[in-house]
């Protein structure tokens, strides 16, 4: 009986071992590495150029100090490694930023390690000038030194902590030679070495980050109306006639909506009325006729190798062209009928029209995309690689919360496969779960909540939210009007809210943008809504910019304004790197952007402080609170400024008073001149 017991206690025994918990943490605890995407199911992403802050929480029992180490692996395999230095006190969050230039993913992982030489220096220098344990602790240098290379450094500093016939602070002094700290920061004395999981992050080209976008109708521009009252479209060859023009005020994308056939059922007159006359153009949106759908061009518009001359006439302005990717129909479309299964049928044999209660498109069909998936997508990949293949690397997406996230995940990540270059901007005014999950799962751009930002308050959360909470994987395109936004800010606000929310969108954001018509100030609603009247998106629109300049009743020199600074200040186009200053005022917004000298070409330091009067019928004075840490300064110092919009200099410190008219110049936008730093 005794031997059976014995048996089953070892049997038991046996059990407890296979069992044995093992812990999920490391030895050092590494926790919270960033950047990453919330549920690390996609890379985070930055673009060839930016500067991203890398970060984790690390710590340890007792009071031993360590060490802390970003590992970075480039595309290529290529491995280097970081320092990172402690962030504020008391938090345990280690940082440091790395400009990432090559694109493509790479791969990241935090090391961690007892420092046990600068654990030992700091004890040193407690004890030894108290005079307590003082060979002791010698002795326990002299140990630690035991396991570097025997240098001629580590040899100097050896011989002074074994000799007792120094003075003890001598003997200290000889363990902070500079050469022997030089080989420390290299190769540190550690132990307990501790790797975090690893990370990766997908570099994209620049333009995936950076850009100033100019939205317009190819079919207006060069549009006449004829002496019958009907119009005669603009085509791509008199629209290329604009592009001069729009790289002038220095953007470098032009977006086009829809070019396609415009189907003829249910088409939409002036103001989305529900009657169409027979010369009205009807919406570009309502995709598709008897000339073809989403991989046909409009016959009014010319030809597809009027296109491509359209293209090339772009290049040669430096300029690149975005199109419109709207996955909707006309009734009139050829899927209509050649893939009925494609769309949604109601219970009377209609087929289902797209709503947004109380909104009704009645010239438009939305795909169904479960009915035939595989279908949908291949046709879809099909349509956007013969855009590619014609020179089109931008494609802004129409309404893609309307869509399966997951087609979109899948469409991206096969078109970026084979194409890395190409960009997709996500055009999606919705629930913020649904936009951070279209920007996670793979679109390099995004619009916005900006346009319905206007105070000081809710300009500063939507700041916080784009420059750090989102900024792993969320790029927003600051777009300050589009045919479907005319806010009431902008409506009532007159020049004075075109200038701030043009100022504020080209200097906040990396990516930034305008609709035609914001240079002529175009600010008439359409009774009861928040678009224009006599939109665009249903008839054609005659603009005589040249005329507006020469009369001094055009935004377009202030615009090109914007874009030269943007060239000329590397720190805005960063957007990890604004930060957020004070004022007395509930409507004077200040921030700033800052870029170290290490990360600019010249290899000097870029810092840009910006301060907004957002009331657009005011004259505002106060005072402004700077943390000039965030400037690359430091608290105390005088420096001079230059506002980069009127050319005055000032002489600024941590706090300055400001006027800012509303009625002149509602903005400062300020350049620091670093060599005057005290």
């Amino acid at each position: 009986m005794a031997k059976q017991d014995s048996t089953t206690a070892s049997a038991k025994a046996a059990v407890a071992t296979d069992t044995t918990y093992e812990p999920r943490i490391g030895r050092i605890p590494i926790r919270g590495v960033e950047p990453r995407q919330p549920e690390n199911r996609w890379p985070a992403k930055a673009f060839a150029g930016e500067v991203v802050p890398f970060a984790a929480t690390v710590f340890r029992e007792g009071h031993d100090l360590l060490g802390v180490d970003l590992l970075l692996v480039d595309p290529q395999g290529v491995q280097t490694q970081h320092k990172m230095s402690p962030g504020a006190p008391g938090t345990d969050r280690w940082e440091v930023e790395v400009q990432l230039h090559t694109t493509g993913t790479w791969r990241f992982r935090v090391q961690a390690y007892s420092d046990d030489w600068a654990s030992w220096l700091h004890a040193a220098e407690i004890k030894v000038p108290l005079g307590q344990d003082v060979e002791l602790v010698f002795s326990e240098g002299v140990a630690l030194l035991g396991r570097m290379s025997a240098t001629k450094a580590v040899k100097d500093v050896l011989a002074a902590l074994r000799d007792p016939s120094l003075p003890r602070d001598e003997r200290l002094a000889a363990a902070h030679d500079p050469r022997l700290a030089a080989l420390l920061d290299s190769r540190p004395i550690a132990s307990l070495q501790t790797l975090s999981e690893a990370s990766s992050i997908r570099v994209e080209r620049t333009r995936a980050g950076v850009g100033s976008w100019y939205e317009f109708f190819p079919r207006s521009e060069g549009a006449r109306k004829n002496r019958d009252g009907s119009w005669s479209s603009g085509t791509f060859a008199t629209a290329s006639q604009r592009l001069a023009g729009v790289a002038l005020m220095g953007f470098d994308v032009v977006y086009l909506p829809p070019i396609h056939p415009i189907g003829r059922s249910f088409r939409k007159g002036p103001n989305n009325s529900l009657t169409a006359g027979p010369n009205d153009p009807g919406s570009p949106w309502a995709i598709g006729s008897a000339e073809g759908g989403h991989d046909a061009i409009h016959p009014d518009l010319g030809t597809v190798d009027d296109f491509v001359a359209f293209l090339e006439v772009a290049r040669k302005h430096n300029l690149e062209i975005a199109i419109d990717l709207a996955l909707q129909c006309s009734p009139d479309h050829p899927w209509v009928t050649e893939h009925p299964e494609w769309f949604t049928t109601l219970p009377d044999g209609s087929i289902a029209y797209a709503e947004n209660p109380p909104k009704k498109y009645q010239d438009i069909y939305p795909l169904n995309f479960d009915n035939d998936p595989v279908g949908i997508r291949e046709e879809i990949l099909r349509i956007v690689r013969y855009w590619i293949g014609l020179g089109i690397q931008i494609f802004r997406v129409d309404n893609p919360h309307t869509k399966p996230l997951q087609f979109w995940e899948w469409l991206i990540h096969e078109v970026n496969a084979e194409y890395p270059d190409v960009v997709f901007l996500a055009e999606a005014f919705t629930r913020p779960a649904m936009m951070q999950s279209l920007a996670g799962a793979g679109f390099q751009q995004s619009y916005s909540y900006f346009t319905w930002r206007n105070t000081k308050a809710e300009l500063e959360e939507f700041f916080v939210q784009i420059s750090d909470t989102w900024s792993a994987f969320y790029r927003p395109n600051l777009f300050v009007n589009t045919p479907d936004i005319l806010t009431e800010y902008l409506q009532f606000g007159g020049p004075a809210a075109y200038r701030i929310r043009a100022a504020l969108a080209a200097t906040a954001g990396a990516s930034w943008g305008v609709y035609a018509g914001y240079e002529l100030y175009e600010d008439v609603a359409r009774p009861g809504s928040e678009e224009n009247i006599d939109n665009e998106k249903y008839e054609y629109k005659q603009r005589d910019f040249a005329k507006a300049e020469k009369l001094g009743n055009s935004l377009a020199p202030y615009l090109s304004q914007l874009n030269r600074i943007r060239a000329a200040h590397p720190a805005l186009r960063q957007l990890r790197n604004l930060r957020l200053h004070w004022s007395d005022d509930d409507s004077i917004l200040v921030y700033s952007k800052y870029l170290a000298g290490e990360f600019t070409r010249p290899g000097k330091p870029d810092g840009i402080i910006v301060v907004a009067n957002v009331d657009p019928h005011s004259v505002r004075e106060t005072t402004v609170h700077l943390d000039l840490r965030a400037l690359g300064l430091a608290p105390g110092d005088v420096f001079e400024v230059k506002d980069l919009i009127t050319e005055q200099r000032f002489t600024w410190s941590e706090h300055n008073y400001v006027r800012l008219d509303a009625f002149t110049e509602p903005v400062h936008i300020l350049s620091v001149d670093y060599r005057q730093g005290s």
